[in-house]
């Protein structure tokens, strides 16, 4: 299949998921701040100080990074290959009362010029992406001298989650490719400095317990979306999880086997 008939794909699957979204069910901060967030925290940690950047939210999806970021200070510029993504983040920023620009962009090809913005962001898209390296080369060539390229992205290798993909087949695109944890390689290649970590070995006991105690169908609820909107109830077990995820991380080659990789990279 061409790229442009996987690009094709992946806007029609997001514009009819963007066509039923509630954005007054939206909870912006507790993508950023939830225990069930911790891609999110960690990048956090590692930007510091956002006001008065200028920031590019690469594949924004409902907008919940350029409203987050926008009430940081920053400018954003939420952009999505989905027009109906662009149009429902508008939408969220608006009912945020933050100002926010919206723009269709193909991620392999960013329509900026050079040296653009202090910050891109992208939070689940190189997945979706025909050429993901190709995206991460586009990413550092509108990043000015010294800005940051942070996204978070899911992995191959845990075989938990790769049954729970096989299972929801109705709210996945069938051409998303989660990473290889070798793309952390390829990033230091064209960065000058990156920070990264991975998330959610031992937690992923949460994505079995939907399924097998609770019995919810993995194609009736998104579990990726359950674990941010459920996190009050779900912060117990999580936590005293994530405590066990910090020693499996500590044994050679753990790392890749957790669910998402989160990458902070500096040019």
């Amino acid at each position: 299949m061409s790229q442009n008939e996987i690009l094709r794909k992946e806007q029609e699957f997001h514009d009819q998921w963007a066509s039923i979204i509630d954005v007054d069910g939206i909870r912006v901060a507790d993508y950023f701040e939830a225990c069930t967030a911790p891609e999110n925290r960690f990048i956090l940690q590692q930007l510091g100080n956002m006001n008065g950047k200028y920031l590019l939210d690469l594949g924004c999806g409902a907008g919940e990074n350029s409203v987050y970021f926008s009430k940081l200070g920053a400018e954003c510029v939420a952009s999505d290959y989905s027009p109906g993504m662009v149009e429902v983040a508008l939408k969220l920023a608006e009912k945020n009362s933050v100002q926010v620009r919206g723009k269709v962009i193909n991620a392999m090809d960013i329509d900026f010029p050079d040296n653009t913005f202090d910050i891109v962001y992208a939070s689940n898209l190189l997945h979706h992406i025909p050429n993901p390296k190709l995206t991460i080369q586009e990413m550092h060539r509108v990043l000015k001298p010294g800005g940051k390229a942070c996204f978070w992205d899911p992995m191959k290798h845990n075989p938990v989650i790769n049954i729970y993909r096989r299972m929801a087949t109705d709210v996945r695109t069938e051409d998303e490719t989660p990473l290889d944890f070798e793309i952390v390689n390829f990033v230091k290649s064209q960065f000058s400095h990156i920070d990264y970590d991975t998330f959610w070995i031992a937690t992923l006991w949460i994505f079995l317990s939907f399924y097998l105690i609770e019995k919810v169908n993995p194609n009736d609820e998104r579990y990726w979306k359950k674990i941010i909107t459920e996190q009050k109830r779900l912060a117990p077990t999580y936590q005293r999880l994530e405590n066990l995820d910090v020693m499996l991380k500590k044994i050679p080659g753990m790392k890749r086997m957790a669910w998402n990789l989160a990458v902070v990279a500096t040019k």
